[in-house]
C-alpha cells in the first residue's frame, strides 16, 4: 500500500520551532523528489520546500533561512525542520512525492503559531 503519512505538526508561540516529518511506504521515496506544501485557510496550496532524490534543496523565499528540508533514505522519511516561526506560517502541511509518472500526497499535518 503507497502512503505518506505526515506528523509533527501542533501549536507554537511566535519565534518557536518544530520539526514535521513524512514517513513513506511502498516504493515512493527513495528516486523520487519529495516536498513541503502548506495551505492556510482560504489560500491556495503553496510549495514550501523541496528535495530532490539526490539531495538538491529549493525554498519558497518567505521561508528561507528559516526552514530546512531534508531526508533520510534509509529511513524513507522526510523532514523540515522550521525555526523562527510566524503567525503567518499558520497552515496544514502536506508531504508530497513525485516522480514522471506519479504523484501521492500525505493527509497533512496543522502548524498553527500563536500567542
Amino acid at each position: 500500500q503507497v502512503q505518506l503519512v505526515e506528523s509533527g505538526g501542533g501549536l507554537v508561540q511566535p519565534g518557536g520551532s518544530l520539526r514535521l516529518s513524512c514517513v513513506a511506504s511502498g516504493s515512493i521515496f527513495t528516486g523520487y523528489a519529495m516536498s513541503w506544501y502548506r495551505q492556510a485557510p482560504g489560500k491556495e496550496r503553496e510549495l514550501v520546500a523541496g528535495i530532490t532524490s539526490g539531495g538538491r534543496t529549493n525554498y519558497a523565499g518567505s521561508v528561507k533561512g528559516r526552514f530546512t528540508i531534508s531526508r533520510d533514505n534509509a529511513k524513507n522519511t522526510l523532514y523540515l525542520q522550521m525555526n523562527s516561526l510566524k503567525p503567518e506560517d499558520t497552515a496544514v502541511y502536506y508531504c508530497k512525492s513525485s516522480s514522471i509518472l506519479t504523484t501521492y500526497w500525505g493527509q497533512g499535518t496543522q502548524v498553527t503559531v500563536s500567542s
